[in-house]
Parts: C-alpha cells; sequence; structure tokens
C-alpha cells in the first residue's frame, strides 16, 4: 500500500504538554516533507500558531481525515478513540505518557515508523468499545462510551454500594462492593489490572466484570461475551455512586438507576508499525522478565 492512502492526516495532542507539542513540530516537517495535507486539533492549533495549519475537530477529522496521529499517553488516546470509531479512520499513536499500551511509537522513532506506516507498513486491529446507558425509571439520564472500562464508584462516600448484577437478562448475584469495574480487553491492562482481573489478549472478544472490595471473599472476576449485555440495578440508598467511563468525570447515580452497557457498534481502527507484538508490550511496560532468572 503507497502512501497515497494517507494524504490528509490528523493530528492531535495535549495542548499542555510540552514534549508532545515538541514531537507534534517534529512530527508536523516530516509530514510536510512528505507531501501530506496535516491538520491539527482545534483545541491546539492557538499552541503553534507558527506553523499555519487547518484546525479541525476530532470528529471532523474523522470525516475529512485519511489517518490520525495521536500524540500522548494512552489518555489522549482514548479520548480520540471514542470520538473516532464510528468514522472508522485509521489511528496511530505515539507514546508521550507513561506505560503507553495504546500508543506504541517512540519519540525518538518517529520519522522511521511513522516513514514505514506511510509507506504501507503496517498491522490494523480492531478494538471495540462499550457504550453505556444509565435508565431512571423511562428515562435516559446519562451516556457515555468507554474504550477501556466502565467503572462503577461509590463516589465521594466511604460507605460500600449495594447493587443486583444482570448478564443477559439473567440474574447474577446482589453485591455489596466498593463497585465494579467493567473492561473490554484493551483495558484488562489498565484499572481491572489493579482490581484483580486477567489480562486478556486484544483479539479476545469478551469483557471482564472486577469487584472493587467486595464484602464476601468468593466474589471473583468474572468474563463474559464480548456481546454481552451488562444490566446493573442500584440498590443503595445511602450513598450516591457515579459511574464512569474511561476515568472521566462520570455520572451521578441514585436509587433504582439501572446502568445498562453494551459492546458499541463501532470500532477502533488502531494502527501498529511493522513488528508490534503484545507480549513485548507487556514484557516492556509490566516488568515482565525476558527469560528465567532475568530481572527485568
Amino acid at each position: 500500500m503507497s502512501q497515497d492512502k494517507f494524504r490528509n492526516i490528523g493530528l492531535i495532542a495535549r495542548s499542555e504538554s510540552e514534549q508532545a507539542l515538541y514531537s507534534l513540530r517534529q512530527l508536523i516537517h516530516f509530514l510536510h516533507g512528505r507531501d501530506c495535507t496535516v491538520i491539527l486539533d482545534k483545541n491546539i492549533i492557538d499552541s503553534l500558531p507558527e506553523m499555519g495549519l487547518q484546525a479541525a475537530s476530532p470528529a471532523q477529522m474523522g470525516e475529512a481525515c485519511d489517518l490520525v496521529i495521536v500524540v500522548g499517553g494512552d489518555g489522549s488516546l482514548l479520548g480520540a478513540a471514542r470520538t473516532l470509531a464510528r468514522y472508522k479512520v485509521p489511528v496511530l499513536g505515539v507514546n508521550r505518557g507513561h506505560l503507553g499500551f495504546l500508543t506504541d511509537i517512540l519519540p525518538s522513532e518517529i520519522e522511521s515508523r511513522v516513514g514505514q506506516v506511510l509507506d504501507g507498513e503496517y498491522t490494523t486491529e480492531k478494538r471495540f468499545l462499550l457504550d453505556l446507558e444509565v435508565r431512571r425509571g423511562k428515562t435516559v439520564v446519562g451516556e457515555g462510551s468507554a474504550l477501556n472500562d466502565v467503572v462503577l464508584l461509590s463516589g465521594d462516600s466511604v460507605h460500600m454500594i449495594d447493587f443486583e448484577l444482570g448478564i443477559d437478562g439473567h440474574f447474577v448475584y446482589g453485591q455489596r462492593s466498593d463497585g465494579l469495574i467493567i473492561s473490554t480487553p484493551t483495558g484488562s491492562t489498565a484499572y481491572a489490572l489493579s482490581g484483580g482481573g486477567p489480562i486478556m489478549h486484544p483479539k479476545l472478544d469478551a469483557m471482564v466484570l472486577v469487584p472493587l472490595n467486595p464484602h464476601t471473599l468468593t466474589s471473583r472476576p468474572l468474563v463474559v461475551a464480548g456481546d454481552s449485555e451488562i444490566k446493573i440495578h442500584i440498590t443503595t440508598e445511602k450513598v450516591r455512586p457515579l459511574v464512569s467511563c474511561d476515568g472521566t468525570e462520570g455520572i451521578r447515580l441514585q436509587v433504582d438507576d439501572v446502568i445498562v452497557i453494551r459492546k458499541k457498534p463501532h470500532r477502533l481502527h488502531l494502527i501498529h508499525p511493522p513488528g508490534h507484538d503484545f507480549y513485548q508490550a507487556c514484557r516492556s511496560k509490566l516488568g515482565w522478565s525476558t527469560r528465567p532468572g532475568d530481572s527485568n
């Protein structure tokens, strides 16, 4: 596949990150050298006035661009993914954050690795997202989407939450805990991992439900089919819990609210340069030994 595949390229980053802006400038000069049209996220256009670029929202990029490159950490890519998935535009990540499970190009490799992608040397993964609805009676009072996870939390209360879990119309259990994480395979290396959940390969069509500090020792992470419909009925009266998508601000809940979680119909098209290996990413990001007896 030739460079003609990617002519109009959108760039997204956090304006408050000087490191990200440095890499953006490098990337812009490189892309101009490859005769690409560069469109910059309107939220950062004022941080790079000298570049004289077109500005657009992520949604407009989804409609107009052949490729979107996110410069930042996984959080930056999560935010972009929630908007861009519906447009099926490929997304590539340059890591200017911490772990970088999703943004896998190092700043020192920008020209060589992005150049490979422009030359058609890449692999594509389709990652599914979750859709969230909060129902209060017959009214939908909140919505959201998540690439990593939907998390039910006690909010600013020290009390546990009481709720009932249903999957595909079947009652599963009533639980008292600090909350529940509903994670995609993408999110299984994030908050769900901290909660004791399993690491799931990105190709799996599954979700994992991870209880947070449950009041019973027999509550364990539960892996279900990716097409499952999850319903959580809030039964607690003393607490006003929160439900949040990918760590965003969240929706405040009240007793008898019902949370409904399903797979989103649109998938994120995530691009990797040649040689990407999920297990190698686990070794480098999670500190797994490369061979028995190795210290890192």
